[in-house]
């Protein structure tokens, strides 16, 4: 191995201070370099590095303590900004944050069901006016993240599993997208995205390998293995509607339409329906589990049953899996709360051989938008804060003369 030249330690060290900055928020110099194992002479120089390079700017001085006060740097959040939408068929949520991450704009498009919807038209309008609720034009953002019900097959690049999205089976969609918003993107699973919120702020920060199980009007699973969110051959992997269970009608060709499996037994209008059987009056299944919360006989009976159809889909799940976590997200299986938790808990502890923790989702407020924007703003940190590096090693880096062995 060759031993790392000067321009490359120094790219890595700028890094490594651009990391611990976003982390940490404003440091000084003398706190950068303790962090850093970095004297005090060459923190300086790396923090004048990226002063200089636009991506840091003072920020005030220290507050308290013996002695003159010591000035403080952070990233700049105009070094770059990314924006974010969350899709489903009835709305898209839009937001747009800055390079440290803080959310500065944010937009809800309502997209009513009719004839002949426009996806792109109702992409750019959602985006036009999250950057215009940041004070920014659409040519200011670095990149855009868009979370959706299904999963674009990497194949075809059409999508696939989500038959209910109208609009976004067009076999064009994604380069008349790429036309017109002009602004670099990436499309994934809504359920992906909620499970990389998960990760990165949430119950799975530090588990390499886990299930999130979402359940509301509809069931989706996103499966993490060594810290990657598994998509499958087709982007299918997690789609657990479909999964045959006992209790549930065996449907073939489910292609052509799925009246069976996991989603009968523990989608929304089932758990309505259930609900409604036993004298719960709810409009919504997440307003049926919170009433059965409160409602001695029928809300237990609502909650035992819901814990051992739930805990069908996990046990099968885990079995090929094996999870450390499964975290239980989406509207249904957190307004149960620990409550169902424990329950669903339980039930899975005798139906499985392994027994994984079963955590409450911790990011609840928009955690598809969430995860979006963190899956923008990691490949533009990367893009932006490697820009300072190669001009770094350009501008000093010599010809290095390899010899063959």
């Amino acid at each position: 191995m060759n031993p790392g030249t000067p321009s490359l330690l120094r790219g890595i060290n700028d890094r490594a201070a651009l990391d611990l900055l976003l982390e940490h928020g404003p440091l000084s110099r003398s706190q950068l370099g303790e962090l850093t194992g970095l004297s005090k002479p060459t923190a300086g120089q790396l923090l004048s590095r990226l002063v200089d390079g636009g991506l840091v700017i003072t920020s005030g001085n220290t507050h308290g303590g013996p002695g003159p006060r010591a000035q403080l740097y952070a990233v700049n959040p105009d070094a770059a900004h990314v924006a974010a939408l969350d899709v489903t068929p009835t709305r898209i949520l839009a937001a747009v944050a800055d390079i440290t991450g803080r959310t500065v704009g944010d937009y809800e498009l309502r997209t009513p069901r009719k004839a002949g919807p426009d996806a792109v038209e109702h992409v750019v309008h959602a985006l036009d006016g999250a950057a215009a609720s940041a004070g920014l034009g659409r040519d200011a953002l670095h990149r855009l993240a868009i979370g959706t019900p299904g999963a674009f097959d990497p194949g075809t690049q059409q999508l696939r599993y989500a038959r209910h999205l109208p609009g976004w089976h067009d076999p064009r969609l994604l380069d008349r997208l790429a036309e017109a918003v002009g602004v670099p993107f990436d499309v994934d699973n809504d359920v992906n995205l909620a499970a990389t919120a998960e990760m990165r702020s949430g119950r799975a920060e530090g588990v390499h390998d886990f299930v999130l199980l979402w359940a509301d009007e509809g069931l989706g699973a996103a499966v993490v293995i060594d810290g990657r969110v598994h998509g499958g051959a087709t982007g299918g992997a997690g789609e657990v509607g479909f999964l045959p269970l006992p209790g549930t009608p065996l449907v073939r060709e489910v292609r052509r339409g799925n009246a069976g499996g996991f989603q009968e037994l523990a989608g929304g209008r089932p758990v309505l329906a259930l609900a409604r059987s036993l004298g719960l009056r709810a409009s919504t299944p997440q307003a049926a589990v919170s009433a059965a919360l409160t409602t001695p006989g029928a809300g237990d009976e609502l909650l035992a049953t819901l814990a051992e159809r739930f805990a069908l889909g996990i046990a099968a799940l885990v079995s090929v899996v094996d999870p450390s976590l499964v975290v239980l997200a989406g509207g249904v299986l957190t307004a149960g709360g620990n409550r169902l938790r424990d329950q669903i808990a339980d039930a899975v502890g005798s139906l499985a051989l392994t027994r994984p923790r079963l955590e409450l989702a911790g990011v609840t407020q928009n955690p598809v938008l969430a995860g979006a924007l963190h899956t923008a703003l990691a490949a533009t940190r990367n893009e932006v804060f490697d820009t300072i590096q190669r001009r770094t090693a350009s501008s000093t880096a010599r010809p290095v003369t390899r010899r063959e062995p």
